[in-house]
């Protein structure tokens, strides 16, 4: 063996191993090797010693890391080629510390897409590793482990919360918030007058816009009444106002808008996104070949790489004329970093058709989502020929919009993606007199403001500039398993799934706005973000970014462990089966449940109502050997698991905390 490289993952390092030929041995690390420890009060971090972390190798890693060592030792050379960003980067310098490599060499590759062209193009660049980056994720992790452990040790006390974090909580903050908006919305009434009408045997509607010079405001019946009186008369027209208007497509892809439109467009979850998305940057066998399909998926950049351009253009010229070639558009928010380029496909000949027989069903509509908006991005914009006709009767003023698609532009490979609708107008002309057919009158109330969908609160985290694209997945499901909010439909009959706070989640939230208002906070949050930003870009100082932060901190915790009042579960009167002891309720992120008081040395648990049959639940999380979902699901004895719901095809399961482990009896060999 001459040169060894390590990557992140076994499909990657497959992949690219294939590229570079008999030379290379690729081998992954599966991620992290090292975390934390729990040593100095379970920090595993040396505050009085400018907060020097104590590092252990994890214990499912031992092994792998001996084998590394051996590799490490043969090879000539050895690459780091983690992922991309700020984690890929500390991953990298975890295996040189461990492996004995020298940091200031020339041994970290860095590549965006995973094709032959790229591989061999990051390994005819290979850098230093860069400790900026690698100081900024260092930061995180202590300040995670700082907020998380102090916190979730005084909640779990306190109020039996099972953890807090410095991005979870704002999530749940948000939550909550909303809640208390529409408990406390009070609806007002307001009604609408709409006239019908009928030209040359097409029907169009007008709808009251102003009275006089006021806007049309009418709050009852009573008013509205007094209107439709004075809509008898001819009605005429008194402007006719016609535009060709243009709307240009949306950016490519970054990771928090991939999230959002793969959520409101396909119904997939963020976790199931980002794992579907994994796997075609990793590399899909394609038959003759294995090779990625798109771009590394954790991104705030709306760049493409020239390249990518010329060809996507190119491409655009040929299949639909030059007319539809647009002009390329970047536009990047403040906070970007913009260290990879937005989500595109690595080959513009690899078309969703083209590559569909090789993808599961899942993998093509993503893939099919990402490629349309790539290529879309670089089109010409659609235009339409709109029309308001202006109608008057008395002083009411009644307004008529019409438009009509004349040139789709981008819409020709994004349509299946875009809800708008022609709405044809007759042809009107100035003081031109119509008579309605009928004048109606419609009451309505203002509604309250909506609860947040998967896609909406990614939204609103990245707006406030609460975390990062690439942890959204992982904070959403870390809320809905901690039980702090329900992620459902609001009625039997509804389709779309909304996020609403548990009683703990309340509960957890009040506590932490009661004891932790200056730190737990958008615009503290925020900040911290910016701060990593600046550390990650040397020029913030890590370590005095930490004591700032810890000094303020710590008598927050120390005031809130003196004054916090302790909540004690609440019992149900019957003592445990099992054991003897009080049996109490509980809540999981399934709902209330019974179990034993002196878990977790007794795991006795049942359900509230033990005498139903027991219906499988949806999850929404994905099962991590097949991509099926994970159901709730009920054992015979009466413990609940999470089971595949592929089985028996697939048989992953596991266990959720506060239940018993699943355990099954197995069938005797005959």
């Amino acid at each position: 063996m001459k040169n060894l490289v390590i990557v992140e993952s076994p499909s990657k390092s497959k992949t690219i191993e294939k590229y570079l030929g008999k030379n290379y041995k690729v081998v992954p690390s599966l991620g992290h090797i090292r975390d934390l420890t729990t040593a100095k009060g379970g920090l595993g971090v040396d505050v009085e010693n400018d907060f020097k972390p104590d590092y252990a190798i994890l214990k499912d890693k031992k092994a792998l890391v001996k084998d590394l060592k051996k590799m490490a030792d043969k090879a000539d050379k050895v690459y780091l080629a983690t992922d991309p960003d700020r984690e890929g980067e500390a991953i990298s310098w975890h295996l040189a510390q461990v492996l004995e490599l020298d940091v200031a060499s020339n041994n970290r590759i860095e590549f965006h897409e995973i094709t032959k062209k790229a591989i061999l193009e990051a390994l005819e660049h290979p850098r230093p590793l860069d400790m900026a980056l690698v100081h900024s994720q260092e930061t995180r992790r202590i300040l995670d482990r700082i907020i998380g452990f102090k916190l979730s040790k005084l909640l779990q006390n306190k109020i039996k919360s099972k953890s807090a974090g410095r991005v979870q909580s704002i999530a749940v903050r948000l939550i909550c918030d909303k809640e208390k908006e529409i408990k406390a919305f009070v609806p007002e009434e307001y009604w609408t007058i709409t006239a019908e009408f009928e030209k040359d045997g097409e029907k169009f509607n007008a709808t009251l816009h102003k009275i006089g010079d006021q806007k049309a405001e009418i709050k009852n019946e009573a008013e509205a009444e007094k209107i439709l009186a004075r809509a008898k008369g001819p009605f005429t027209v008194e402007d006719v106002d016609k535009e060709i208007k243009k709307r240009a497509p949306r950016l490519p892809f970054i990771t928090s808008t991939m999230q959002q439109e793969a959520s409101s467009k396909l119904g997939f979850g963020a976790k199931k996104t980002m794992m579907i998305a994994q796997m075609l940057y990793e590399g899909i066998d394609l038959g003759n070949e294995t090779q990625g399909l798109i771009t590394y998926m954790r991104t705030d950049s709306t760049r493409l790489s020239n390249e990518f351009v010329s060809a996507a253009k190119a491409m655009i010229a040929s299949e639909y004329g030059e007319k539809y070639v647009g002009t390329y558009r970047v536009k990047n928010d403040s906070g970007s970093q913009d260290a990879h380029e937005g989500i595109r496909p690595t080959n513009v000949e690899n078309t969703p058709q083209k590559v569909k027989p090789y993808l599961s069903n899942d993998q093509y509509k993503l893939y099919k989502l990402i490629y349309s908006r790539a290529i879309a991005s670089l089109m010409a914009p659609l235009e339409t020929n709109t029309v308001c006709y202006t109608l008057q009767c008395d002083d009411l003023i009644f307004n008529a919009n019409g438009s009509v698609l004349t040139f789709d532009g981008f819409l020709k490979v994004y349509r299946d993606y875009d809800s708008s609708k022609d709405v044809e107008l007759p042809t009107l002309y100035m003081r031109e007199e119509l008579d309605a057919q009928r004048v109606l009158k419609e009451q309505h109330f203002t509604e309250a403001p909506s609860r947040y969908t998967e896609a909406r609160l990614i939204k609103a985290l990245e707006e406030e500039g609460i975390g990062r694209p690439s942890t959204y997945a992982t904070v959403i499901d870390t809320i809905i398993k901690r039980a702090y909010v329900e992620l459902k439909k609001a009625s039997d009959t509804g389709k779309t799934k909304f996020f609403f706070p548990t009683e703990q989640g309340e509960l957890t939230d009040e506590m932490l706005k009661q004891y932790f208002s200056s730190v737990i906070n958008i615009k503290y949050t925020a900040n911290m973000e910016k701060e990593l930003d600046e550390i990650a870009e040397d020029k913030l100082d890590y370590v005095k970014a930490l004591r700032t932060f810890y000094d303020e901190f710590i008598p927050l915790v120390e005031y809130a462990y003196a004054n916090m009042i302790k909540k004690e579960a609440e019992k149900t009167g019957e003592k445990c089966p099992e054991c003897g002891g009080d049996l109490v309720y509980r809540q999981s992120r399934y709902g209330k449940f019974i179990s034993c008081s002196n878990y977790p040395k007794c795991h006795y648990t049942k359900s509230i109502d033990d005498g139903t049959k027991f219906v499988p639940e949806h999850t929404g999380i994905v099962c991590p050997e097949c991509g099926g979902e994970l159901l709730k699901r009920k054992s015979r004895y009466g413990n609940f698991f999470l089971g595949c719901s592929n089985y028996p095809k697939c048989k992953h399961i596991e266990n959720i905390e506060g239940e018993a482990k699943p355990h099954f009896r197995r069938k005797k060999k005959k």
